[in-house]
């Protein structure tokens, strides 16, 4: 398939009154959260080849509208569902992702499924190994759907450039759905599976997450492991949940956080119950408003679901101030010489292969100076440790995720995504969640950062539950379902 090649947009114009029972029963069962599913699962009111079976109707349905998958495993996910229903039956129930169908991101590794990158450089590319993210979901009893596309190599916030096509938005299919993390976005919104995995190395998490209306964590940078996939900076990826709800959210990161010693990123940090610390009271927390650049010229419709968004989370919290945050540094240097380090052996031999626009970049960075390579990592350095004293006088910040609504994904072969009001805080290293905060005039969403001090995820997520919990956005569904 040629990368350019728009898929149809079309559904199926006619269906059996009987096919029209089956799509909705399966609606049903597709819109339910993780923690949801889990409970059903564990009360046996559900199977998980019931669940799948969903799932796959569902993808069925939808990929031809969306492309948000690069590899579907069908056969394969049943067999898993099985196993599932077998092990619950038997009372051997692993936890809340035990028989819930979830799909990868294609830049992770799963062991004996194919691995893209959305690249034609390895279309055909099987890991032997999972990776960590993918091992603890895979011994936590989820069943793999498959894998989904992305901006080539996370390089880039359309998924618009993939070797497999462009990535459309459920919420309307000639708009992107941001990236890279395209893929995961389009899908957790279109209910194709119940949750996510993305990595965001300059928003590629956060900014799909706004753009499809789910929730997108961006964890503490050293907080889940990065063995396994593909990386585009070591110094700046993060892998981090893309789910319906917070509460999904949090049970995925008491999944996924922790300690992997094979990881030279992460650390030791002990690991709290972030279920648990949904629970935690929000009335005592300071929140502080990065005002500049964060608020500067966003679109009239964002300006004006940030005002009501702060003003339902005056009503949560104790107090607000606006504060300056430190000079994030450049970290366009970091990104470019890691990733051209990583691809060199193939970007050297077989550079036809690329897609122009991410071959380009990755090439830019043969040419980058050691010197400005050094000063960068140095002055990333510097900024994490200057971030710390904000929260001195705040306990989270709040800041819209994008400050424009998504565009056409033709403009997206062309044109990137404004990372400015996501892409500081990779090169802070702190977490960042993004949450649905309204819709434009178009019917097109409209994404709330919460971010606080390293290792506060557990603040971050009960701001954003409470958030959740007082409005009503995160229901909506896209026009399409």
């Amino acid at each position: 398939m040629h990368r350019r090649a728009f898929l149809a947009t079309g559904l199926a114009t006619s269906i059996s009154a009987a096919a029209s029972r089956a799509l909705a029963d399966t609606a049903d069962l597709t819109s339910l959260t993780v923690a949801q599913a889990a409970d059903r699962l564990r009360r046996k009111a559900v199977t998980s080849v019931e669940l799948t079976r969903a799932c796959l109707a569902r993808i069925d349905k939808m990929q031809p509208v969306l492309n948000a998958f690069i590899t579907i495993t069908g056969d394969r996910a049943l067999a898993d569902a099985r196993t599932a229903d077998g092990e619950i039956r038997a009372g051997k129930w692993r936890g809340p992702f035990h028989g819930v169908p979830i799909a990868l991101k294609d830049n992770i590794d799963t062991a004996g499924i194919r691995t893209t990158g959305a690249s034609e450089l390895f279309k055909d590319r099987i890991p032997a190994e999972d990776a960590e993210v993918a091992r603890r979901l895979k011994a936590a009893g989820a069943v793999m759907l498959g894998k989904l596309n992305l901006h080539e190599f996370a390089y880039g916030g359309t998924s618009a450039v993939t070797w497999f096509g462009p990535v459309h938005n459920p919420w309307n299919p000639k708009l992107t759905p941001g990236g890279s993390s395209g893929g995961p976005g389009a899908a957790v919104s279109a209910d194709m599976c119940f949750a996510s995995i993305g990595t965001d190395t300059a928003g590629s998490v956060r900014i799909p997450a706004s753009y499809c209306s789910i929730v997108g964590l961006m964890p503490t940078f050293g907080r889940i492991s990065i063995r396994g996939i593909i990386p585009l900076s070591w110094e700046l990826d993060r892998p981090g949940p893309m789910c319906k709800s917070v509460e999904d959210t949090a049970i995925m990161m008491n999944l996924l956080a922790g300690y992997d010693p094979q990881d030279t990123t992460t650390v030791n940090v002990p690991v709290p119950d972030y279920v648990r610390a949904l629970r935690t009271p929000t009335a005592k927390l300071r929140v502080g408003i990065p005002r500049k650049p964060f608020f500067d010229n966003l679109n009239p419709d964002v300006a004006k679901a940030m005002d009501a968004a702060l003003a339902v989370l005056q009503k949560l919290t104790a107090t607000t101030l606006d504060v300056t945050l430190p000079a994030p540094p450049n970290a366009g240097p970091i990104i470019s010489v890691e990733a051209y380090t990583w691809h060199q052996q193939w970007i050297d031999k077989t550079p036809e292969l690329y897609d122009a626009p991410v071959r380009r970049a990755i090439q830019g960075g043969a040419n980058v100076k050691p010197a400005v390579y050094a000063k960068a990592l140095r002055d990333l350095a510097q900024v994490r440790r200057d971030i710390i004293g904000t929260f001195n006088s705040v306990d989270v910040l709040v800041l819209p995720t994008m400050a424009d609504p998504p565009f056409e994904i033709e403009t997206g072969l062309t044109r990137n995504v404004s990372a400015r009001n996501t892409s500081p805080f990779d090169a802070y290293g702190i977490p960042m969640i993004s949450i649905p905060c309204g819709f434009t005039s178009d019917n097109l969403p409209i994404g709330l950062q919460i971010g606080a001090a390293p290792w506060a995820e557990g603040t971050v997520l009960a701001l954003a539950h409470a958030f959740e919990q007082a409005t009503s956005w995160h229901t909506r569904k896209p026009p399409l379902s």
